[in-house]
Parts: structure tokens; sequence; C-alpha cells
């Protein structure tokens, strides 16, 4: 299942919707996702959706659609 992962950079700072990010990220189930952003990474995530079909296929056009992967 692919997630597409919001996030803000800084656990310290308050969140602001324009300082937002995203990354998506390929994984079994929403917690495996999140335990994965949260081992390799600082970011505060705001918000884990699963995306698929006519979703995915959207997200896939957009030139930024890249996976995120994390090595051990």
């Amino acid at each position: 299942m692919i997630y597409k992962v919001y996030y803000q950079e800084d656990k310290k700072r308050n969140p602001k919707r324009e300082d937002t990010h995203s990354l998506y990220l390929e994984a079994a189930t929403e917690v495996e996702a999140r335990a994965q952003v949260e081992e390799h990474t600082e970011y505060n995530i705001e918000f884990l959706e699963a995306i698929e079909g006519n979703t995915l296929a959207y997200e896939q056009q957009n030139p930024n659609y890249k996976l995120t992967e994390f090595n051990e």
C-alpha cells in the first residue's frame, strides 16, 4: 500500500499549514509507515493517508511524486 505522509520538518515549532510537506511511502500498514518515518526522521507527522486506485494514479501524475525509501 502507498501512503501519503503529511508532516512538519520540526517537532519543536507549532505546525503551520504553509509549512506542511508530504512524502510517499510504501508499507504494509499505516502503523508500519508511521514507524518508518519516526525511525528515520525528526519529522512531526500530521496525517497519514492510504492512497490507491484513481487517487494514486492522480498523485503519480504530479512531477514531484517519488516514493521515499529509507535505508536500514
